[in-house]
């Protein structure tokens, strides 16, 4: 079976402009190649808008970069365009939707994407793009449906004129996400498979061979959802799942028990928003848009009650283990990557770790500068390739280094 490409989301390192891209890749890309102990690294490179339309229009800025990921033997092969700026402002929280699908800026963000990405993928690979669900839940209008699915549909077609022109094919993915307009895969299939069939009118149908599903494995943990089921509905509508954010959630399997709420509360933090999803023991999904609100500290705004397990939108480090009571959902990400690669087009899908929290993990479990960053990107790279494509990554290299990358790594992210 052809190998999922693997990569990871540099959206961990904080950078708005060219030179900021180019210092991530010397800095932090380039080193973990080497303790990955690979030759050629995939890097799921996240490009601010404004970098994006600059890089879209300097044909010698993207000869800079083509140079920097040559230099440091990186690839390029899939782009994060779900924020559009500021990922790592002080406070970002909602923030992080917008602007929404209904706003042409964000049309125009994805597109520019498209066209770099067009430009730096190597010979013979397709591209992914992964794109926010929509909006946050509200406001949203049905005007504003109607907006963003003609936005999908011009999306389609400037994808199909990139391939036609550069024959290279680009795809965007839509990445569910708990709150959204598109909350669940189930939304977003009930959403997007209507919109890719001919009785739609042409100026909105939505091209399937070039729009499909961005599966976050965090955010399919957190809704509770069936791995395998959630990729059989994508298929099944005729969908392929183009991405996979290789992500796991925060989970506490008795919110109720002593120093159980204590333990999850040593992941509030003012950056991003942590929605938190309970299990009631009648099957039903209750709700909380933020870890605070669902532990009860904001006056006026009721927590969860605590009666089922609790699951956290808090990317956890793939490697790590969280200590008790608290553990990590690796499994669904490991059944999630299993379904897929079983999928229709599943070997075709990109493969991308996204751990984006490394800056925000409680305060004695911050990796400790560089070095421990480096190794514990590396380390979750490795934990990757032999626990979802049954193929250590950079297994004869790394040998000599495992002594000096992956136990730092783990030390430094003792929950």
């Amino acid at each position: 079976m052809t190998q999922m490409l693997l990569s990871y989301c540099t959206n961990v390192h904080p950078a708005e402009d060219l030179d900021g891209v180019l210092d991530q890749l010397a800095r932090y890309a380039g080193p973990v190649r080497e303790a990955a102990g690979l030759d050629t690294l995939g890097v799921g490179l996240w490009l601010p808008a404004e970098l994006a339309h600059r890089l879209d229009t300097s044909p010698a800025d993207r000869d800079r970069l083509r140079a920097a990921l040559a230099e440091h033997r990186l690839q390029v092969h899939t782009l994060n365009a779900f924020p559009y700026g500021g990922f790592h402002r002080e406070v970002v929280k909602l923030a992080v939707y917008s602007p929404t699908w209904a706003e042409r800026a964000r049309l125009d963000y994805v597109l520019a994407c498209a066209r770099v990405l067009a430009d730096l993928l190597p010979d013979g690979v397709d591209g992914s793009i992964s794109t926010l669900p929509l909006a946050w839940r509200a406001p949203w209008t049905r005007a504003d449906d109607d907006e963003a699915t003609r936005a999908f549909a011009t999306l389609s077609a400037e994808l199909r004129d990139l391939a036609r022109r550069t024959g290279r094919t680009v795809r965007v993915a839509i990445e569910p996400e708990p709150g959204c307009v598109l909350d669940t895969v189930e939304d977003v299939v009930a959403w997007l498979a209507p919109r890719t069939g001919p009785e739609y009118p042409a100026d909105r149908r939505i091209d399937p061979e070039h729009v499909g599903v961005c599966l976050d494995t965090c955010h399919l943990a957190v809704s509770f959802a069936d791995p395998a089921g959630a990729v059989r509905r994508i298929t099944d509508a005729g969908l392929r799942v183009v991405k996979v954010q290789a992500s796991a959630a925060l989970e506490v399997a008795d919110p109720s028990a002593p120093g159980a709420r204590d333990a999850v509360g040593r992941f509030v933090e003012q950056r991003y928003l942590h929605q938190v999803r309970e299990l009631t023991p009648s099957g039903d999904v209750l709700a909380s848009d933020d870890l605070p609100v669902a532990l009860g500290h904001e006056q006026r705004r009721p927590g969860l009650p605590g009666d089922g397990p609790w699951r956290v939108h808090f990317h956890v480090p793939l490697h790590h283990e969280p200590a008790a009571p608290l553990v990590a959902t690796a499994d669904v990400l490991r059944q999630a990557v299993a379904a897929v690669r079983e999928a229709p087009h599943g070997a075709e899908a990109h493969l991308d770790v996204e751990t984006y929290t490394w800056s925000v993990l409680p305060p004695d479990t911050l990796p400790g500068g560089t070095d421990e960053l480096v190794a514990g990107i590396a380390a979750e790279l490795r934990w990757a390739g032999e626990h979802l494509l049954a193929a250590p990554v950079g297994a004869a290299r790394a040998a000599a280094a495992t002594a000096a990358t992956t136990a730092p790594a783990t030390e430094g992210v003792d929950a």
